[in-house]
């Protein structure tokens, strides 16, 4: 039930006097008005509204019109500083209540709310829960009253959205303790099912609900390879946006350290932000970068949420983001003042892994189980970041189709539009395609569409039948890639609809019905590169990746058995070259790089038996043996898993002060069999200071050789830095190398 606005304080005429008395501005934005009168009524909100649209003042607004305190649960204690500082600085009386302020700072602060002289409090959803800070609370209201809650970043109440908070899962229980105070929840981004989670989890009355247009005209979007040039391309990109302030994404905590020293190296004035530097580290780089005492900030996404800088005019993101959601959202905080801006995304498949890593990660705290739902949702967005990445279609119809908004057509404002590929006539293909997805019944996803369209008789078609159907084989014409650009291409035309629980399971809707009519023709755009035929070459790298895939399920299951790291079980070019050579024989598979006996003993049975499922779904046989390398280069360390008493041998001499060669004499071993022993202690990290085995230009240079072109072989590596340093030292700076690597990783998924 609704009631009456309360009347305006004395001195303001209307709304419009009060937002110019309190903010400058002469007029309200879209859709302001009618949310902030719904507030001064009393009303529930859901208000979805973009990034720089005007969210904040919705409910601040209110809140310094309103009797009482508004509280405002907010996710990080670097966004409520930086509002709170903001709203000072315009003469409002607000505070926040957090885990950074001294005792008396905070009695200070808990009595000025009893005395009635705050408007706003700003407070983590952690902090709110807490029973010392409700029985504050109660006092609040008994004495001053409560005005309202303001829910922001309200997308992280529901599991749908891209960046799920379980403690913002128990507010319900603010709306029980405090039932006649009306709630606002605030978000930038979510989708149709992400608003009726929130709705259902706030327990929200007749809501009023806002969905402003995401559609942000004043940005550009491009994706560009992450290939070895890749580095090159982001610097070009921030000197040409030099006279404003850019942000740079990468996914780990290493990988905003380097790419922050090598722009600092180019002349960039360049900070880093992530969970690993100390919250006074954050918060000195966070202020120096709104100040504009520096131009970039290399950040990982925990920066940026909230910041209120509006003349952020590049949004880079390095690594691969997670879903389509955090990327809107994050990309979103360039061109805050409507102002031109620029956005870029690097894309490399092999950002792929890392991330599948992390959700794999994803386990009840309880328990210790895989949650499997949450894995599931997580993996379909990946999917969706791909498809966005590797689209030819304009980027701003693929991202506001994500939030249920159409956009009819050419935005002039991204690459694909800009720079368009061949435009082709594929009508007769979306037909073949859209009768497939009928006659399977509306039951299956894109995989195995095309799987029947080739006309695969594996495991999984014929245990449904499928080889019948009068759509089997019928598109042996048509490569898998082409055919997934299709499909990618008829759900962001609309003219397919998708599943969203993580079983992304193919609708057919009106737009799939004309087409089948023939009342509707389909242009797709594309690639160059995809109007060639199919070749046994592409058809095996597709099976030797479907086969990696399915090894790498058996790893982690290995390894979540024995509480170990995947890695540890195999190397990922390991299960590369199983995929590749498909061994079905302990012979076989013993001549597999990185599988030593005791791997071999412990392991080979079950990655054979794998091996050979697949082979028989699929009706492949083993792969042909590759022919013995002719590469001068010296084997690289071959990893044995654990280490063993050899090694420790190996260690406790070296940590005495003895050379190599003196090891190799006193054990009467080879010296290159000390190497190897050096260089496995390094990796397992027994060994962590580089003086005295390698010079530290010597490791610079060769980690940045393997970062263009990896560090699988060493021979490659030698020939990349033209024979400048030996073999010994590339072993050795490897060894550092995949040290670092595994420790990024696993920092990243905390």
């Amino acid at each position: 039930m609704t009631t009456a606005a309360p009347p305006l304080p004395a001195g303001f005429a209307d709304l419009e006097a009060a937002l110019k008395h309190y903010y400058g501005y002469e007029t309200f934005r879209p859709g302001q008005r009618d949310i902030i009168e719904a507030a001064m009524a009393g009303r529930d909100e859901l208000i979805i509204m973009p990034t720089g649209g005007g969210k904040s003042l919705c409910f601040q607004l209110p809140a310094l019109l309103k009797p009482g305190v508004m509280v405002v649960v907010s996710p990080l204690i670097a966004l409520m500083q930086d509002q709170v500082e903001s709203l000072q600085e315009n003469g409002v009386a607000a505070t926040f209540l957090n885990s950074s302020l001294a005792a008396e700072e905070a009695r200070a602060r808990q009595n000025d709310l009893l005395d009635g002289k705050v408007k706003l409090l700003y407070v983590a959803p952690e902090r709110l829960l807490n029973p010392t800070f409700l029985t504050l609370l109660d006092e609040v209201a008994e004495q001053v009253g409560v005005s309202a809650f303001a829910i922001d970043e309200a997308h992280c109440l529901s599991e749908w959205g891209h960046d799920f908070r379980p403690e913002y899962r128990q507010l319900n229980r603010i709306r029980q303790r405090y039932p006649y105070v009306p709630c606002m929840a605030l978000t930038a981004t979510a989708t149709e099912r992400v608003r009726e989670d929130i709705m259902a989890q706030l327990q929200l009355r007749e809501p009023l609900v806002h969905v402003a247009s995401f559609n942000r005209t004043n940005l550009y979007y491009e994706v560009r390879p992450k290939d070895r040039n890749a580095y090159g391309g982001l610097l070009a990109l921030v000197k040409k946006h030099k006279e404003g302030s850019a942000i740079v994404y990468c996914l780990s905590r290493k990988s905003v350290d380097e790419t922050a020293s090598r722009l600092q190296q180019d002349g960039i004035n360049a900070l880093p932000y992530h969970a690993g530097m100390s919250d006074r580290a954050r918060a000195q780089n966070q202020t120096r970068f709104i100040r504009d005492d520096v131009q970039v900030m290399v950040a990982t996404v925990a920066f940026g949420m909230g910041i209120n800088k509006p003349d952020v005019r590049l949004v880079v993101h390095y690594d691969l983001p997670r879903n389509i959601e955090g990327y809107y959202q994050e990309s979103g905080r360039a061109g805050r003042d409507g102002d031109p801006a620029h956005c870029t995304l690097f894309f490399n498949p092999g950002d792929l892994k890392r991330i599948e890593w992390i959700i794999d990660q994803k386990v009840d705290p309880q328990t210790g189980e895989p949650l499997e739902h949450e894995q599931r949702i997580a993996r379909q967005q990946l999917r969706q970041v791909v498809d966005y990445a590797e689209s030819t279609t304009c980027r701003r119809t693929i991202q506001l189709r994500y939030f249920g908004e159409q956009f009819g057509g050419n935005c002039e404002q991204c690459d694909n539009c800009c720079h368009p590929q061949p435009i082709e006539d594929w009508t007769i293909e979306a037909q073949k395609f859209l009768s497939c997805v009928a006659r399977c019944k509306e039951r299956f996803g894109m995989a195995h569409i095309i799987d029947v369209l080739r006309g695969s008789k594996n495991k999984r078609v014929k245990q449904y039948g499928h080889q019948e159907l009068s759509t089997h084989g019928i598109g042996k014409d048509r490569t898998v890639d082409q055919w997934r650009l299709l499909g990618r291409s008829l759900l962001h035309q609309n003219l397919l609809g998708e599943t969203q629980d993580g079983y992304p399971v193919l609708k057919l809707n009106e737009g799939s019905w004309e087409i089948l009519r023939q009342q509707r023709k389909v242009d797709v755009a594309v690639p160059r590169e995809l109007n060639v035929v199919d070749t046994a070459a592409s058809a095996s790298r597709q099976e030797a990746e479907q086969l990696f895939d399915r090894l790498r399920r058996l790893r982690k299951t290995l390894a979540d058995e024995q509480r170990i790291a995947p890695y540890m079980v195999f190397a990922d070019s390991s299960l590369r070259q199983m995929a590749q050579k498909r061994p079905q024989s302990l012979i076989a598979f013993g001549n597999i790089s990185g599988v030593g006996n005791r791997k071999l003993e412990q392991y080979g049975d079950r990655f054979i038996a794998t091996i050979r499922d697949y082979c028989e779904e699929m009706g492949l046989e083993a792969a042909s043996p590759e022919p013995e390398t002719t590469n001068s280069a010296p084997r690289a360390p071959r990893r044995r898993g654990a280490l063993g008493n050899t090694h420790f041998a190996t260690l406790a001499l070296f940590q005495e002060g003895h050379s190599l060669q003196d090891i190799a004499e006193q054990r009467e071993i080879k010296p290159r069999t000390v190497l190897n022993h050096i260089a496995s202690l390094i990796e397992e990290g027994q060994i962590k200071q580089r003086e005295g085995l390698l010079e530290e230009e010597a490791f610079e240079a060769i980690c940045l050789a393997m970062g263009e072109v990896g560090d699988a072989m060493l021979g490659t590596i030698y020939a990349h830095l033209q024979e400048r340093y030996d073999y010994d030292d590339i072993i050795v700076a490897r060894a550092f190398w995949r040290h670092e690597q595994k420790q990024a990783i696993g920092l990243a998924a905390q």
